[in-house]
């Protein structure tokens, strides 16, 4: 059975059974502050398991993008090594929202793997949860009295805490789990142990395949545990491992779901994949093709649902992924050009039937991972002679654990790839010394980015939150809910939710409002707004002294403004973009803040300075315009896509969305904007970019900021002009300084040149004849150019001549050396080296070629020590 029918008949068995079918949510995450990717199918669904949203049915079923770079068997430097572990996988899910329970979940799971897919019962298991004395929960007798009537007893395992009690984190809803679990070993294999006593034993052909979670637990912020006010069920099955037992193979990556990406690469390679490895040499070509499978699927569709690689945040993660793909070609199939954004054509091919985003996004998927990986190659390659150094500069056969961390951490160099090197040159690495910097480095993270939440404390029950900032910026309202976070970074704070909020939750790319709360004994200041499972969090340093009081809520208005302004400006910004340069252009990203604006496109080259003043021309012709807001509130997805809506990837809609018109711009959008494109005032492009290969980012400014920035222009221009002794033609003026200025500059060299040539002869005499060399290291009264002259002229008129000079011009000190090619040639002296060493006492370095070298420092007082120093290199 073939993946695509797999998937299919899924999700057409829960459809009959009443379930909604929804799409995949995005794999990135940007309204949970809690995670950065969709690590499980039921990530997307969390505000309705803690209550704070109705579902749009009781009944849903999906298969759900996701990927897990840690926790329990996802450690990333594991995945490939084994067959049935991925960076990004699917999860087939069904879920109750307070509908059906245990019995139904448990019947459908077994009607589906056993009547429809045909999977034998005799190598299924079940497990279900033993009971914690510790937690007050009994063993789950219900599911077990279930699964009686369905499978054989003795098919029927008890499991722990930790493998049958499922959390959502250490906080919120949670509950029992009963997994299902598939033998697929042969007969022999089957005839010398049980397959009940590999259950959970990570073996690679004795593997869950289904997991049914019964939510009926809240964990407190005390981790104890508490009934939930309806019971759920939460179930996944991990879609690569299903089409394993339904192909009767032994592997996930011999499944069609990963054959043609490993085919692909085998041909972009050269390297052969084998099902079963004959030695250690074929193991490693398994291991290197199966990263390269897994990650690219990882990487290509988190950058089309939006996310770039980058140093920080998730960002660095997927960049990590796709660098750890790259070595492991790199290593083991002697890869050194970019070759795995090929394999995107064959992932489109493969799955953009049913996520449409990768074949959409396909070509910008392929720039960004081309650029990424020709970028990282060249880390590679300068990270080969760091490594170099270091070699050299260790004394006995043992590198330091500390230098090693530095080349993975600073210069992203892989210890895998560093701990090889070692070897082939007859060292070793202080694994000992690198874990520990590791770890350190991990506490100090861990430690900046550590918060601990109160539970919520619940003033007013019910979900009665609502948000009235599109029409209003103060309102009267009541707080629904409370509770106290504290962090390393800003200390304590508390977060309050109001039942009528006008405050905006950052999103979309516009900052959070701030404001105040207003009642009649106490003003209390609101400093941000965002949104976490669909509440809207008012951040502040103090709670009310009547919590039960009725407030005013009051926008900083002035600050809201200027948002709205940027952000209306985005929307006619992309529109000008699409104008001028095409309608391949897409945003990919946005900040809007009282500040600036920032937004990131698509689009193939760098904007030309003309095609910046079209667009910047285009955009203040829309303010001209005077054009008014049309707003749609509640529109369906459908119609306003029909209406010329721009929609971005990477985003999740509604059924019914909120639509933002002006003039011709239309697009789905949640945030705050200006009634009339006339409040914007000017609009002024500040800069324009790269972000990665095939994004650009412009940098702009509106309103109040455009008018500070021509205030500044014009008092600028004043102060030209006072120095210029107030000029009629401050441009003629700056003209003719420049002018003079170059020929000043050309006479200055001629100057330095004779000087050169005056000091030529007074240091011949000085060259000295050492072991057959002609030695000279002296300080001269040049500036650098000027000694790298007069050192060829002497080199020029002496055979076998070393020659270091230093200068030191204003305070900044510099060493130069000059070699003869036959002393290179002959005693394999390199000036590359030499100044290498002699500028530590200067406390700089540098670098160049075998004969020629300079370096630079920031210790002038060391340059008396580095030149005496000097004749150590020929002695």
């Amino acid at each position: 059975m073939k993946s695509q029918d797999i998937r299919k008949q899924f999700l057409q068995f829960f459809e009959s059974k009443g379930h909604l079918i929804v799409p995949s949510a995005p794999i990135v995450l940007k309204d949970d502050p809690t995670l950065m990717f969709n690590n499980s199918g039921m990530a997307q669904f969390k505000e309705y398991f803690l209550g704070n949203a109705t579902p749009k049915s009781n009944r849903i079923a999906d298969t759900q993008k996701c990927l897990r770079v840690s926790g329990k068997h996802n450690d990333l430097e594991e995945v490939g090594i084994d067959t049935y572990h991925h960076t990004m996988f699917e999860m087939l899910g069904n879920w109750s929202f307070g509908d059906y329970f245990k019995k139904e979940a448990i019947h459908w799971a077994w009607e589906l793997l056993t009547e429809v897919y045909k999977i034998p019962k005799d190598i299924l298991y079940v497990t279900v949860f033993e009971g914690s004395a510790e937690e007050n929960v009994p063993f789950d007798q219900e599911a077990y009295d279930i699964w009686k009537t369905l499978i054989a007893e003795d098919r029927i395992l008890l499991g722990n805490k930790k493998d049958n009690f499922w959390e959502m984190g250490d906080q919120g809803p949670c509950g029992p789990c009963s997994e299902i679990h598939v033998d697929i070993r042969n007969a022999d294999e089957k005839a010398l142990i049980s397959g009940k006593d590999l259950v959970n034993a990570d073996h690679p052909q004795v593997v869950e395949i289904w997991n049914n979670v019964f939510m009926e637990f809240n964990r407190k912020a005390d981790g104890s545990l508490e009934k939930l006010p309806a019971q759920h069920v939460d179930t996944g099955m991990g879609f690569e491992r299903l089409c394993m037992v339904l192909q009767g193979v032994q592997s996930n990556y011999d499944t069609d779901v990963f054959t043609p990406l490993i085919q692909k690469v085998s041909e972009l390679t050269g390297a052969k994949y084998t099902v079963k490895a004959a030695n250690d040499a074929e193991e490693k070509t398994n291991i290197a093709i199966r990263v390269i499978s897994d990650h690219v699927r990882a990487v290509a569709f988190a950058i089309a649902d939006g996310q770039l690689p980058s140093n920080g945040g998730a960002g660095y993660v997927i960049r990590r992924i796709l660098r750890r793909a790259i070595r492991y070609a790199f290593t083991f199939l002697d890869k050194k050009e970019p070759f795995i954004y090929q394999l995107v054509e064959v992932l489109s091919q493969q799955m953009g039937f049913y996520f449409t985003e990768i074949t959409a996004q396909k070509n910008l998927v392929m720039n960004v991972i081309k650029e990424e990986e020709a970028s990282f190659l060249r880390t590679l390659d300068q990270g080969l002679h760091l490594l170099d150094q270091v070699i050299e500069k260790t004394s006995g056969k043992t590198v330091d654990g500390a230098k090693a961390f530095e080349l993975y951490d600073t210069f992203g160099f892989p210890i895998d790839l560093t701990a090889l090197i070692l070897r082939e040159k007859g060292y070793e690495l202080d694994e000992a010394g690198f874990d520990a910097a590791m770890q350190a480095q991990k506490q100090r993270s861990r430690a900046a980015s550590e918060t601990s939440k109160d539970d919520w404390n619940v003033l007013i029950e019910g979900n009665v939150e609502t948000f009235e900032g599109y029409d209003l910026s103060e309102n009267e309202v009541k707080i629904t809910r409370i509770r106290k976070i504290e962090s390393k970074k800003d200390g304590v704070l508390y977060q309050i939710v109001l039942d009528h909020t006008p405050f905006y939750a950052e999103g979309g790319g516009q900052v959070g409002d701030q404001g105040v709360l207003v009642s009649a004994n106490e003003t209390i200041q609101i400093l941000d707004t965002k949104k976490e499972n669909n509440l809207i969090l008012h951040f502040t340093k103090q709670l009310p002294e009547n919590l039960e009081a009725t407030f005013v809520a009051k926008v900083n208005t002035e600050l809201r403004a200027k948002s709205s302004s940027n952000h209306s400006a985005t929307h006619l910004l992309h529109q000008a973009l699409r104008h001028v340069l095409g309608t391949h252009v897409e945003q990919k990203g946005s900040l809007v803040s009282p500040n600036h604006l920032r937004f990131d496109f698509s689009h193939f080259a760098k904007v030309t300075e003309q095609e910046l003043q079209e667009v910047e021309a285009f955009v203040n012709a829309r303010i001209q315009e005077q054009l008014p807001l049309i707003e749609r509130r509640s529109i369906p997805f459908a119609q306003a896509l029909e209406e010329g809506a721009m929609a971005l990837f990477g985003e999740k809609y509604g059924d019914q969305v909120r639509a933002i018109k002006f003039g011709e711009s239309m697009e789905l959008c949640g945030g705050i904007h200006v009634q009339n494109t006339a409040e914007i005032w000017h609009f002024k492009i500040m800069s324009e970019g790269a972000v990665a290969a095939g994004i650009r980012r412009i940098e702009a400014i509106t309103n109040q900021g455009v008018k500070d920035f021509f205030n500044n222009q014009e008092q600028t221009l004043k102060e030209i002009k006072e120095v210029l002794k107030n000029p009629q033609d401050s441009i003629k003026a700056v003209i003719s300084l420049q002018d003079e200025n170059a020929k000043l500059k050309k006479q200055l060299e001629q100057l330095l040149k004779d000087k050169a040539k005056g000091m030529k002869g007074a240091l011949i005499a000085e060259i000295q004849e050492i072991n057959g060399v002609q030695f000279l290291s002296k300080q001269v009264d040049l500036d650098p150019n000027g000694a790298k002259d007069l050192a060829y002229e002497l080199g020029a008129d002496h055979n076998n001549a070393f020659l270091v000079l230093g200068t030191i011009t204003e305070g900044k000190p510099m060493l130069t050396c000059y070699i003869s090619k036959e002393l290179v040639e002959a005693k394999g002296l390199n000036a590359g080296q030499v100044v290498r060493e002699l500028g530590k006492f200067i406390q700089g370095g540098g670098g160049g070629q075998a004969f020629f070298a300079t370096a630079g420092g920031k210790n002038p007082e060391g340059m008396t020590e580095a030149l005496a120093n000097a004749v150590d290199f020929i002695k």
